[in-house]
């Protein structure tokens, strides 16, 4: 017998109870409900199991990644550095919309390995793009661990991710891989992640106060992924 789920994400975001419902959990809790109702996602690319937003739990579809960083090189998931295209779909964004960081090498290192894990789960480019964005708003593509008075709860890690909501330890939520695949792993479960904007894509991953500000690193994003294949800008960096 074949079944359907269907899944009204409006509706279960208003059945979550209050203690999810705080800053950056609502989305998050909204899809880990629906990816259990969902059940297997035959086809995905990632072959993982659902994952949730910043907040919440992503140890369980990790794909045998739990190493340090991944060495730079290699090729996307369509082989070779990827095109323009693939990268910016809707083409490159206005240089007014644009920021830009002043970066080191460790910073570019950190980019670099979220490419790298983008292209084991055999991701299109363009999730390595919004992945290197989300990372650059969440931290400025620094690996940070507990900053004291200044953390933001118990975030950690290059995307911010949240030990007590579930996404991981402390230790593997500040390694750069896992915490890479664990962010791109809940992407691949936002509807439609492919062709939505930039914010947008990131936003229903990251349930952010500040969700408009993941575009204006876009095109800075893009050229740190082509770096990884030795082209452009950072090419000779990192």
């Amino acid at each position: 017998m074949h079944l359907n789920y269907r899944v009204d994400y409006k509706r279960i975001q208003t059945l979550l109870p209050d203690f999810v419902r705080t800053h950056k959990r609502a989305a998050a809790s909204v899809a880990l409900i629906a990816g259990v109702a969902a059940g297997p996602l035959a086809g995905t690319a990632t072959a993982a199991s659902a994952h949730p937003g910043t907040d919440s739990p992503a140890s369980t579809a990790l794909n045998g990644v739990t190493g340090g960083s991944v060495a730079t090189g290699g090729s996307a998931a369509t082989g070779g550095a990827p095109s323009a295209g693939q990268l910016l779909p809707e083409g490159a964004p206005a240089a007014f919309t644009q920021s830009s960081l002043d970066l080191d090498s460790a910073q570019i290192d950190n980019a670099h390995t979220i490419v790298a894990a983008s292209n084991a789960l055999h991701l299109p480019p363009r999730a390595a793009v919004i992945a290197v964005a989300t990372s650059m708003q969440e931290s400025k593509l620094e690996n940070l661990g507990n900053l004291g008075a200044d953390n933001d709860h118990d975030s950690l890690g290059l995307f911010q991710q949240r030990p007590s909501a579930g996404w991981g330890t402390p230790a593997e939520l500040t390694n750069p891989t896992y915490a890479a695949t664990a962010f791109l792993n809940a992407l691949t479960q936002v509807p439609n992640w492919q062709n939505l904007p930039l914010t947008d894509a990131a936003q229903a991953v990251q349930d952010s106060a500040f969700g408009d500000r993941y575009a204006q690193w876009e095109q800075q994003a893009t050229n740190l992924v082509l770096s990884y294949y030795h082209i452009g800008a950072y090419a000779n960096d990192g």
